[in-house]
């Protein structure tokens, strides 16, 4: 790919100052030069009900179409209770579906988690690799990248840590990397003669 990579942005967080939307700005800020961010409302979609994929409402159409279109995404979530956020969780489950034939199905996906704790998360970072792995996602193989003592990274509404940036970045290469493989991996279509 010589164009810049096409990124969904999804904060796990619907809170206005939320910490993990600020992580996400910085990044897609940083990767700017390598990648195109668009960011997805997860706060509108409905609660996942399986009666409802026979006439999906607008906001999940819309929703699964911007994961589709992505070449892949960027997933910056809080911890709530040692896991990932009902929100989060919730989007997810309606990207997953329908099985095998979804928009998250071998989708590169990247993970970052912050949090006031010094662990940074990690503990729903474990849920997310396992989530998205059961959603045949590509979890992207990486160091994880975990923001700890997040609150006090954040100046004016804006995430300031340049080291955890800077680190974050190495992930956003094997996110690119990922991307490539499975572009690579496409059947092309015949070339007519």
């Amino acid at each position: 790919m010589s164009a810049p990579f096409r990124l969904l942005g999804i904060s796990g967080s619907l809170r206005a100052d939320s910490f993990s939307s600020a992580v996400l700005t910085a990044l897609a800020e940083a990767a700017a030069p390598m990648a195109y961010f668009e960011f997805a409302d997860i706060g509108a979609l409905p609660h996942y009900n399986q009666d409802l994929e026979g006439a999906l409402p607008l906001t999940v159409s819309e929703f699964k179409a911007r994961v589709a279109a992505a070449d892949g995404v960027v997933l910056v979530s809080p911890e709530f209770n040692h896991g990932v956020p009902g929100v989060l969780k919730n989007a997810l489950d309606w990207g997953s579906r329908p099985v095998f034939r979804a928009p998250f199905t071998e989708k590169p996906v990247l993970m970052v988690t912050s949090s006031p704790a010094f662990t940074g998360g990690v503990r729903a970072q474990y849920q997310l690799r396992e989530t998205l792995a059961s959603m045949l996602a590509r979890p992207v193989v990486t160091p994880e990248i975990v923001v700890g003592q997040v609150h006090s990274k954040i100046v004016d509404g804006r995430f300031v840590d340049e080291a955890a940036v800077e680190y974050a970045l190495k992930g956003f290469a094997a996110l690119f990397d990922e991307i490539r493989r499975v572009e690579a991996s496409r059947p092309r279509a015949a070339i007519a003669s």
